[in-house]
């Protein structure tokens, strides 16, 4: 890390913490190498954006590295994502509280099994109210925080894979691996897929364990990255 050249370009990849954006990384790392460079401006962006409740791989660009965040946001990605069975929430994760319940007693092992191939290959999803996507120049979340109804219409998405890590049937607690397409809100796959159970479910928790050949395992923690980057004494 000591020897890239962050103004000519570099890829930096990240652990991002539970609470951070994806913009607080890019934010942090531009205003550490600016220290450590002692320069005013730094190009620095990221190569796709995850949710504050998430952690895992965030890749950061900088210099002239930032032209190709385009074609690096085209690679799959792999994540680990723990649903709770049995109720919603309105952004389809922690971030707003429970509003809803449903039955679960029918809910089995063997049920879980028949319902994932539905969500393998190429399928239709629709965004999150409570995501990014831009409808009539503003972001949907902006519509939703004031309460306003919107149509957000469904998007082709590919998900190579698909499959249970585990399940508890105690808590309903189910944990899974999916490999997939950029674009593939995994929010929203929670989602459909406690509908597609017969119930309802919501994200409590997410890892994205790899972008492209990426992986968890090669990125640094904040806390490492600013003691890499702290000015010499």
């Amino acid at each position: 890390m000591e020897d890239l050249d962050y103004i000519a370009g570099a890829l930096l990849p990240v652990n991002k913490p539970l609470g951070w954006t994806s913009f607080d990384v890019v934010g942090k790392i531009r205003w550490l190498l600016c220290r450590r460079l002692g320069i005013k401006k730094l190009k620095v962006g990221h190569t796709g954006t995850l949710d504050p409740l998430a952690t895992g791989v965030v890749v950061v660009c900088t210099g002239r590295k930032t032209k190709e965040i385009d074609a690096l946001q085209q690679h799959v990605k792999e994540y680990v994502a723990t649903l709770q069975l049995g109720a919603t929430t309105p952004s389809y994760d922690l971030e707003k509280p429970i509003d809803k319940t449903y039955p679960t007693a029918h809910i089995t092992r063997s049920l879980i099994d028949e319902v994932l191939p539905r969500f393998r290959g190429e399928i239709w999803q629709v965004p999150p109210t409570f995501s990014a996507v831009k409808i009539d120049g503003k972001r949907a979340y902006e519509y939703a925080r004031k309460g306003e109804e919107i149509d957000i219409k469904p998007k082709l998405l590919v998900i190579d894979e698909l499959e249970v890590l585990s399940f508890d049937a105690a808590s309903m607690r189910l944990t899974l691996r999916i490999v997939c397409s950029k674009g593939t809100y995994i929010r929203a796959l929670a989602r459909d897929m406690g509908e597609a159970l017969g119930s309802g479910a919501h994200l409590t928790a997410l890892c994205r364990m790899r972008v492209g050949d990426i992986r968890l395992e090669d990125c640094y923690s904040i806390e490492q990255i600013e003691e890499m980057l702290k000015l010499k004494q």
